[in-house]
């Protein structure tokens, strides 16, 4: 059974750590995505596989949050300065977000297993 609390939890730890992040672009977003991973598998506890089910859903939700959020800023900026085609910009850095964030969920869940793995 999903904890949603510990989701939450590594949820939130995600969306500060990738704002942070911005700050070292590559190695900020993987470190991210650990720590929240992290998060929600220490509070979720209950073994590898729970803390790794966990961290994914955390890490994919965080992700999915700030690739929604970074491809509407884009396609705002890409709508004022480029015309009629600046909202396809947009439209392009969300997708190619979403599929980073997919990714990166993977290092979440890496996260909350070993956070489940340090709860016991």
């Amino acid at each position: 059974m999903t904890n949603w609390r510990a989701v939450g939890i590594g949820f939130l730890v995600s969306i500060v750590a990738g704002v942070v992040a911005f700050t070292l672009p590559v190695v900020g977003h993987i470190g991210a995505g650990l720590i929240g991973g992290f998060a929600a598998g220490y509070v979720a506890g209950g073994g590898i596989g729970n803390g790794l089910w966990h961290g994914l859903l955390a890490g994919a939700i965080g992700g999915i949050v700030l690739a929604l959020l970074f491809g509407l800023g884009a396609g705002f900026i890409g709508t004022i300065g480029a015309g009629p085609v600046g909202g396809f910009v947009g439209a392009g850095v969300f997708v190619v977000g979403v599929v980073i964030a997919v990714v990166l969920a993977l290092d979440s869940a890496i996260g909350g297993a070993v956070g489940a793995l340090l709860a016991r």
